[in-house]
């Protein structure tokens, strides 16, 4: 029987927590292909007092974050259209 690759993951104590909003635990999740993504977990309670776990399965790791734009980033380009 050929080995099947399972989608898995891991989740650790968010250490660095510094807010409500920052997750209780973080890690990571690979998928089926092999791809690696990271996870984030918190610690909720429902309205019936059951705590249960929300989880966010976020961006994959090796993706690159968007660079931020800024107003002057291509400034010298709109130079030759200035009527002055």
């Amino acid at each position: 029987m050929p080995y099947e690759s399972k989608d898995e993951g891991a989740l650790f104590k968010n250490d660095r927590k510094q807010s409500d909003k920052h997750p209780d635990y973080t890690g990571s999740w690979v998928d089926s292909t092999g791809k690696e993504f990271y996870l984030s977990a918190w610690v909720n309670e429902s309205g019936s007092g059951k705590k249960y776990m929300k989880l966010k399965l976020g961006s994959p790791k090796d993706e690159k974050p968007a660079a931020q734009a800024t107003p002057f980033a291509n400034a010298s380009d709109d130079l030759e259209d200035l009527p002055f």
